[in-house]
């Protein structure tokens, strides 16, 4: 009896806190039964905004770990992880938390979301802007410049079809995160990886943009088919 009733207070968590978007991301199971964990466990003194100010702080530190990797030393890279982990815990549990305790504000968290996600990859990609060594900055300028061309089509979809999805395919933000902690921890073991790996990123990103962009196309123009 306790494990049903624990089943059914799991699945009235996730149909309260997750019907406002879809999810297709490889961890999309393990994250959401993290969040469904940790909901009930915030103090009631944290707010969703302050939750979103943890977030762009944890973005932040991630800039300082570039700084202090580049004026100090390289093991100061792995303060970003921290950084990582932050922006993840504030960035998910932030909108999260407004929907599990009824509060929502759809359209005030949804551009305080876009502008706080834009402003954490704005400081991570200065950071490694800064931590670059001369000639490769440019592959900083990309990252950023491929993640604002992703955020710009999620926008575009959600106002296609309606319905709203952060993610790339198997590919979301968490994911990305994992992705650049390890390539802090590689960059660290072995000092100038990043500049390889980031730009395989980089690249990866691109193609994965260009093919949203085309399907993005193809679903305004079924759109506009069907509206005649």
């Amino acid at each position: 009896m306790e494990k049903e009733t624990h089943i059914e207070g799991y699945s009235e968590i996730v149909q309260r806190t997750f019907s406002d978007r879809k999810r297709t991301n490889i961890l999309k199971r393990a994250e959401q039964s993290t969040i469904v964990f940790l909901l009930p466990k915030v103090p009631k003194f944290i707010s969703p905004n302050l939750l979103t100010l943890m977030g762009t702080l944890g973005s932040g530190l991630v800039f300082l770990a570039f700084v202090l990797g580049t004026y100090l030393a390289n093991w100061y890279l792995l303060l970003g992880i921290i950084g990582l982990a932050l922006n993840w815990l504030g960035d998910s549990l932030d909108g999260r938390l407004a929907y599990y305790r009824n509060i929502p504000r759809r359209w005030y968290g949804f551009a305080l979301d876009i502008i706080a996600d834009w402003i954490g990859i704005v400081l991570i990609g200065f950071g490694y802007y800064i931590y670059a060594e001369s000639g490769t900055q440019i592959v900083a300028f990309s990252f950023v410049a491929l993640y604002g061309w992703s955020i710009i089509i999620s926008q575009l979809r959600y106002k296609i079809t309606n319905e709203y999805s952060i993610d790339s395919g198997f590919v979301g933000p968490t994911e990305l995160r994992f992705i650049i902690a390890f390539i802090l921890i590689l960059e660290v073991l072995f000092h100038g990886s990043i500049t390889y790996l980031a730009g395989s990123i980089a690249i990866i990103l691109f193609i994965i943009n260009v093919i949203d962009s085309l399907k993005l196309l193809k679903l305004g123009d079924l759109r506009d088919k069907n509206q005649d």
